[in-house]
């Protein structure tokens, strides 16, 4: 009975060491089992061997890491994570939200987690940078730029309203027939929203680039705004989506950028019957959940677990009161804002602005 006990705890010792051992580590590690334990093995089951012995060789295993009887092979393998939230000018009424999934996280997690509500974007990349910040939550743009500068990832991007993104659009008259697609804009009064808006300046003037309708040249935000001056009559930075509605609707210019719902959300029915979409130029990314470089797999699937549990209802206040968001979905840096990425790239000087545009300290 007793030497039967023993088998039966030696092969569960086996299988918990192969199945803690990664595949392709499988047939390595067998070769490194010593020739002798395998015969001590044999002459164990036959009762040559006594028990002392056969347990003394299971121990030289052990030691030299050749069978792992750890009860987990992931998980996190830090002592505390540090989390960036988006720059807001009252972070004081954000940071008791933000402790709220600050308690949340190390509950799920059993470490320490540390929230920090900065009042720019730089700080949270040179904290990405340094390793003072292992994660944040962030505007896409900002998202892009952090992933160009220190290699942090997307691994999880906001669902609002059903959806990961919307949609830029372009906007004219309805009795306007001058215009009938992106590149018939150029050459015409335009109003955008602002310079760092993503549906009514990077996407639109970035598609503009990119498809080669219009070339910048030089690699400054200069070159970019005499590209603006050469190739539109006229353009103006309206400050938002509903003054720039009010431009076109006041024949002030021919088109603006915006939003695929700027004129329901912002104008009332008899304006809104007044416009018509010229044409959908292409999604705008929601926000994103971006982690260090240096983070380990383990570390960030664990994280991504966590956070994602804040989809159901128990836990799903929390992540509204955040930022408004419905859900947290798993994506990456590529498929996310991977594309949206290269209209910032090939918009000179813009990633300054763009992180200039969320420091609250100026």
């Amino acid at each position: 009975m007793k030497r039967q006990t023993i088998l039966t705890l030696i092969a569960v010792i086996a299988v918990i060491g192969v199945a803690t051992v990664p595949l392709a580590q499988n047939v390595q590690a067998e070769s490194l089992v010593p020739e002798w334990i395998k015969t001590n093995a044999g002459w164990w089951a036959d009762g040559t061997v006594d028990d002392t012995t056969f347990l003394n060789g299971i121990k030289f295993l052990l030691e030299n890491d050749v069978i792992d009887v750890s009860s987990e092979s992931n998980g996190i393998d830090v002592d505390t994570l540090t989390i960036g939230f988006i720059p807001v000018e009252k972070a004081d009424e954000l940071t008791p939200k933000a402790q709220a999934l600050e308690k949340f996280l190390e509950a799920e997690l059993g470490i320490d987690v540390e929230v920090v509500v900065p009042t720019n974007y730089e700080t949270i990349i040179e904290g990405m940078r340094f390793g003072h910040i292992d994660a944040a939550f962030m505007d896409t743009g900002p998202g892009w730029i952090t992933h160009q500068r220190t290699g942090a990832e997307a691994v999880l991007a906001e669902l609002v309203a059903g959806k990961v993104n919307y949609q830029a659009t372009v906007w004219a008259l309805a009795d306007n027939d001058s215009v009938n697609s992106i590149e018939d804009t150029v050459g015409k009064r335009v109003a955008f929203t602002s310079i760092t808006g993503s549906s009514g300046f990077v996407r639109p003037m970035g598609t503009l680039v990119t498809d080669g309708h219009i070339t910048i040249e030089g690699d400054d935000i200069v070159a970019l705004e005499s590209a603006l001056a050469n190739n539109f009559e006229s353009y103006t930075f309206a400050g938002g989506y509903k003054a720039a509605l009010q431009l076109l609707l006041n024949g002030n210019v021919d088109v603006a950028f915006g939003s695929d719902i700027a004129p329901q959300k912002y104008l009332e029915l008899e304006d809104q019957v007044k416009l018509r979409p010229v044409t959908t130029i292409g999604p705008v990314p929601s926000h994103v959940f971006m982690v260090s470089a240096d983070m380990s797999e383990s570390t960030k699937e664990s994280l991504v677990d966590a956070l994602v549990e804040l989809n159901y209802d128990e836990h799903n206040y929390i992540l509204k009161d955040l930022y408004g968001a419905e859900a947290l979905v798993p994506t990456t840096t590529t498929m996310h804002i991977g594309e949206f990425g290269t209209f910032i790239d090939s918009l000179t000087g813009l990633d300054q602005l763009i992180l200039d545009k969320y420091n609250k300290s100026k």
